[in-house]
């Protein structure tokens, strides 16, 4: 099988690349299950039902999120009731939401999704050492496909988790940073992994965000309101193949222009 991985979906140029090219791209690369990243899919910062919707129904099996799960307070409620989003399983135990769901792929194959927040540089209430072990071994029970996006700050971290698990896990795919790297391999244990598979978006930006706004609150420490960027939007993530035992074949960064 096939797995598409679509990293953090910024904004509105982010959502129309997704919403215009996803089932195209799915068709071109054979794949039969798809994961996106919509952390940021609401104008930066967090994502909303409707939203979410949009992305699902454009061919999203399953969504992850990451450390702006909170942002748009009316996601709470469409945590609890759709088993197609996982937000970190470590943020708490009395979150809403759950950080592990089992979705069919398009031949009716089971394929587990874990997501999970890293705790260097960032504000996250449990470490993702405490309960990562118990976690995987839960999707493990469940599927043999086993995909675990890590949003995390420090690439150490990520690597750190992405080798703790080989052997485990299908893939530990990195999201957070909007950056791709150039690491994506499959280690020796048959884990494919890369430490950022990076942004969905306008990459003529910071990191999404109007390069001004960004530069000017860097400049001056002051407070200002992000917009995303509009220019040099891309498709960015990773296609990740793997056997019916769940052990990756190859490991490929994908980077798409939109035009």
């Amino acid at each position: 099988m096939k797995i598409l991985f679509i990293a953090d979906v910024f904004g509105a140029p982010g959502r129309a690349a997704v919403e215009e090219r996803l089932a195209g791209l799915k068709e071109e690369l054979g794949a039969g299950f798809c994961i996106v990243n919509a952390e940021n899919v609401a104008d930066g910062a967090g994502v909303t039902p409707r939203l979410a919707d949009r992305l699902l129904a454009a061919g999203a099996d399953v969504l992850t999120l990451g450390n702006h799960v909170w942002r748009r307070r009316e996601i709470v409620p469409y945590l609890d009731s759709s088993d197609r989003i996982v937000r970190p399983a470590n943020l708490g135990m009395g979150s809403p939401g759950r950080g592990l769901a089992v979705v069919e792929a398009a031949d009716g194959t089971p394929v587990a999704v874990v997501n999970l927040q890293g705790i260097l540089f960032m504000t996250t209430p449990v470490s993702p050492f405490e309960l990562l072990d118990d976690l995987v071994e839960q999707a493990r029970a469940a599927a043999k496909i086993v995909v675990v996006d890590f949003h995390a700050e420090a690439t150490s971290e990520k690597v750190a988790v992405a080798r703790l698990l080989d052997g485990r896990a299908t893939a530990v795919i990195g999201t957070h940073t909007h950056v791709q790297t150039s690491d994506a391999r499959v280690q020796p244990g048959g884990t494919a992994a890369i430490t950022d598979a990076g942004m969905t978006g306008p990459h003529d930006s910071v990191i999404g965000v109007k390069a001004d706004l960004a530069i000017g609150r860097m400049r001056t420490g002051m407070g200002v309101r992000f917009e995303p960027a509009a220019g040099g939007v891309r498709i960015e993530g990773v296609v990740v193949e793997c056997d019916a035992e769940g052990r990756a074949l190859s490991c490929e960064p994908l980077r798409v222009p939109v035009p």
